[in-house]
């Protein structure tokens, strides 16, 4: 008993790192890559800067419910393939220690970070992914202060036209305005200044640009000529133009909780297509984290290479694998969504078939004598290679030759 506490804390250290570092460089991976397209979209809506990062970190949980499979996957394979390439595994299955007690350790990995994924697509990534439409509405509608652009002309609601220069210290001084507003009647008013700044008033709807150093030109139908007036302050109110509310959370399926999605599909008033959209969305969500599962069995058939050999294609079959089968289930949610299968039978189908596989290929690592779930597999890739060095010898030789 004392022996086999020790294996378990030794494997529990040996599966920890490369999970956690797996984890982490496949979230900042993502992270980096939709930091890029934030950057661009913030930039040309002239949003804030610091909105791309809470924008990033409504992405999170997202990132996190797509890195975790991947981060068990490799922690147990490439802890269990270094078991295998050091005899160590030998040595545990000599002295009675067989796959199924090798595999505790794994899987009370796998029970804690399904509960975590679950808690995380089931509750938190639809309150994130709720909030980060937020924001990219608000940048849209101009709410974050997006709609006056440095160096653009921007137009401020229908009558307005609005141009600045130079923008500093957050947006509170401006220098080398352009102003022009437009009234009934034909009326207008063209306003250039040094300087301005804008100020709050009591209405919510209106706020006050206090102008200085400046000409305003004065026109209307009946004027001759333009009234021209030079000015060292002004005040120009302006009129806010209403932009639209955001919508309630729930609009699309992927910002309800899983509770919520059964809830909504069991009501009388919703329509057979929305059903079937909460319905396909529950069950890949459910198939996600029941994956997780199986993720143990399959990382230890393909950690295992052939007897000396160091093979490291079970690694490279692994993320093949996982990928494979996310996008299934995403092709599946899409089928069942359009009402064409059930949305249960098209998500769960595949899952059984998955689970099929994945047993397959432990019951023969674990009971077969000799057995190797991808020895196929691993033979064909030791020609190829042996193949592909020989002819790089080759070419070497040949280019030597003609040297």
């Amino acid at each position: 008993m004392r022996i086999g506490s020790l294996i378990d804390r030794y494997l529990a250290r040996l599966i920890a790192v490369p999970l956690l570092g797996t984890l982490i460089v496949a979230a900042m991976l993502l992270i980096l890559d939709k930091m890029l397209r934030l950057f661009d979209f913030v930039a040309s809506e002239g949003g804030p800067v610091s909105v791309v990062w809470r924008m990033l970190a409504n992405l999170i949980p997202e990132y996190l419910s797509l890195g975790i499979p991947i981060g068990l996957m490799l922690g147990i394979l490439l802890a269990f393939r270094k078991l295998a390439l050091s005899s160590e595994l030998d040595v545990f299955r000599a002295v009675g220690m067989g796959y199924g007690r090798l595999l505790r350790v794994p899987y009370a990995y796998a029970a804690a970070l399904a509960l975590l994924n679950l808690a995380i697509v089931g509750f938190v990534q639809p309150y994130a992914r709720y909030a980060y439409e937020g924001l990219r509405f608000e940048l849209r509608s101009g709410a974050l202060g997006a709609s006056i652009k440095v160096g653009e002309f921007s137009r401020l609601g229908k009558r307005m036209t609005l141009r600045v220069e130079q923008s500093r210290d957050g947006g509170r001084e401006l220098t080398g305005l352009f102003v022009r507003t437009e009234t009934a009647g034909g009326k207008s008013v063209a306003v250039t200044a040094e300087r301005g700044q804008f100020l709050a008033t009591d209405d919510p709807n209106t706020i006050i640009l206090r102008l200085s150093q400046g000409v305003l030109v004065n026109d209307a139908p009946g004027f001759r000529t333009p009234r021209v007036l030079s000015f060292v302050a002004h005040d120009l109110p302006i009129d806010l133009p209403q932009s639209e509310a955001f919508r309630r959370r729930g609009g699309r399926d992927a910002e309800l909780t899983m509770p919520e999605l059964v809830r909504v599909a069991r009501q009388k008033e919703t329509t057979q297509e929305t059903r079937n959209t909460l319905r396909a969305n529950f069950h890949f969500r459910l198939v996600e984290v029941a994956t997780m599962f199986l993720l143990p069995l399959l990382a230890v058939s393909l950690a295992v290479p052939p007897k000396r050999s160091s093979s490291a294609l079970g690694v490279f079959l692994s993320i093949v694998i996982i990928v494979t089968q996310h996008k299934i289930n995403e092709y599946a949610e899409a089928l069942g969504a359009r009402g064409g299968v059930d949305p249960a039978i098209a998500l769960w189908v595949p899952f059984v078939g998955f689970a099929a596989l994945t047993w397959w290929m432990y019951r023969t690592l674990a009971h077969v004598p000799g057995g190797q779930p991808i020895g196929a597999l691993e033979r064909g890739a030791a020609v190829i290679g042996s193949a592909f060095r020989r002819w790089i010898g080759r070419r070497r030789r040949s280019i030597q030759a003609s040297a």
